[in-house]
Parts: structure tokens; C-alpha cells; sequence
């Protein structure tokens, strides 16, 4: 009979890549996760792993073991969704990893239509930019991501999550005050081609954004200046030190004085906005609440 609890293992393995970045997501020893797969492999007879380089990867074996986890996983996942139903699951404590204007933007707000409509769901929100709430959310640190696609991001058929998608928003371009393009109603990214760019760093969605962007327009952006604070890239721009492309909710709120913002002609650079849970949670009583929440307050989001 294979343990399940082993099968987390397995799966942890697979997404870190390192028996050591696994067992740190698990909080368990090194030693204690080589143990546990090496009882697996005795339960299954095959050869699960092999080593890669300075990690490890599954066997045919172990892809086709990881397969029947993923499934083996949300269906633990609904029974205890299905229980907590049953034991009335009106009152606990929900994590939700988001990133900064996710957070602005519909969470918050949920927030606060929780507390009067589900009094008994806590939130505890831990901010994390659009790329790091996945892995928090699948290394069991979440119960729930608010997330925006981005390259290498889990697909739509990811046997591990399930994925709602709450709304998408253009990104505008940011010019430095006077900018000979300014004037105009909606800049074309291949005008800006020659010039310095202030962005996100490596990693971040919104850098991967900008990035196709100006290879769908037919170059390469020369990143000059990084930031992951929107507030600091508007900051930048505002100083001459470059151009930028920012999303459009971001920009709500802010000084916006030595900038001129314009929408992006031709096809925009857009970024798309989820939820997600552990495939198999999100019937659970605590988070169906949050993610009718978050739906509903990603409608009443101004028509961009």
C-alpha cells in the first residue's frame, strides 16, 4: 500500500527540483525526505528518482507515479473539504497569497464583504509577488494564490491547482513629462525602441510582460534601470531615466505629475489575473466563500 504522505514527497521533489529545496518546503531534514523516498520505491518497486546535474528528476517511473499523486491529492483534499461541510465549517482561518495591487485591487475589498456576509473566515494575507504564490500555495504555505500568468507558470491543465481567472488589465505606456510622443492619444511600443527602459527584474510577471510586448513589436527593450516598486519606476521615468510600461491599476492613486501616461496601441500588453487553489479545495466551506468574494469584487473593477 503506497502512503500518501509519501506522495507529497514525490510531488514536492518534482516542483523543487533538490531533495534539499524539498525538504525545506516541507520543513522536514534532508535525510528524513531521502528516507521517505526510498520507502516509496520499496512500495512501488521502481526507481523513482535519478540524478541531474546537482539535482534530480523522475524516472519514467516516477512521472507516471506523480500522475496518480496529483489525483491521489485533490481527492484527499475534497474529502477534507467534504468533511469540513459536513462539521458546519462556518468559522477558520483562510491564507491568501497575493501580490501588491491584487491586494489593492479585489482583495482587500473582499476583505471587507467577508467580515459581513462570513464573519466567522479569518483572511491572513501574505504578500508575494505573482510568481512566488503558486509554490507558497502548492508547498501548503497558502490555501489560496491570487496570481497573473506568466512564462513557466502552471497551465490550465496543471493536475495540481484549480484556477479561476478573475480579470485582465492593459499595461500603459509611462513617458517623462514633455516626451515628443506624449501628445499623442496611444503610443506604438516600436516607437520607443531606442530608448532606456525602466522595468521589473528578471522573474517578475511584469518583466515577462514588457519583454513580449517589444518582441511582438519587433525588438528587444534595453532595460537600464530595475525596480519591482511600481511607485519607484514611475519615480524613475518621471526623472527622465527611461520609459516604462505599467499596469493601468497600478497607476491609480499615484502622483503622476512629471509623467505622461498613454494607452499602447495596436495589440496591448495585458496582464491576467487569477485565483487558485489546491485542486479539489475549492469546494472547501472556508475558501468557496473567498473565491465568490474575489469574483465579485473583480466585477465591479472599472471597465479598463
Amino acid at each position: 500500500m503506497i502512503d500518501p504522505r509519501r506522495l507529497r514527497i514525490l510531488r514536492a521533489v518534482a516542483d523543487h527540483r533538490t531533495v534539499t529545496a524539498a525538504a525545506a518546503a516541507l520543513y522536514l531534514t534532508p535525510s528524513a525526505v531521502s528516507q521517505q523516498l526510498a520507502a516509496l520505491e520499496q512500495e512501488t518497486g521502481h526507481s523513482l528518482l535519478t540524478r541531474s546535474g546537482r539535482g534530480v528528476r523522475l524516472t519514467a517511473a516516477g512521472e507516471i507515479l506523480l500522475g496518480h499523486a496529483h489525483e491521489v491529492l485533490a481527492q484527499l483534499e475534497r474529502a477534507e473539504a467534504e468533511l469540513a461541510a459536513y462539521a458546519g465549517g462556518s468559522a477558520g482561518e483562510v491564507t491568501v497569497a497575493a501580490f501588491a495591487t491584487g491586494i489593492a485591487e479585489v482583495l482587500a475589498p473582499a476583505i471587507a464583504r467577508l467580515a459581513v456576509d462570513h464573519p466567522g473566515i479569518r483572511l491572513r494575507v501574505r504578500d508575494a509577488e505573482g510568481d512566488q504564490s503558486l509554490p507558497l500555495l502548492l508547498d501548503g504555505e497558502a490555501d489560496l494564490a491570487l496570481a497573473v500568468e506568466y512564462r513557466g507558470a502552471p497551465g490550465a491543465g496543471d493536475g495540481r491547482l484549480s484556477v479561476l481567472p478573475l480579470y485582465a488589465e492593459p499595461f500603459d505606456a509611462v513617458l517623462p513629462a514633455g516626451h515628443p510622443l506624449g501628445d499623442l492619444p496611444e503610443v506604438s511600443l516600436a516607437d520607443l525602441s531606442d530608448s532606456d527602459w525602466v522595468g521589473q527584474y528578471p522573474g517578475n510577471p511584469c518583466h515577462d510582460v514588457m519583454q513580449l510586448a517589444c518582441e511582438l513589436a519587433g525588438f528587444q527593450p534595453r532595460l537600464v534601470h530595475s525596480s519591482d516598486d511600481f511607485r519607484a519606476v514611475v519615480a524613475l521615468v518621471g526623472a527622465g531615466a527611461g520609459v516604462a510600461l505599467v499596469p493601468r491599476s497600478a497607476l491609480r492613486g499615484m502622483d503622476l505629475k512629471e509623467v505622461q501616461v498613454r494607452p499602447v496601441a495596436g495589440p496591448a500588453a495585458t496582464r491576467r489575473v487569477f485565483a487558485a487553489t489546491r485542486r479539489g479545495a475549492e469546494a472547501h466551506p472556508l475558501i468557496a466563500p473567498v473565491l465568490a468574494a474575489l469574483v465579485r469584487e473583480a466585477g465591479r473593477l472599472p471597465e479598463h
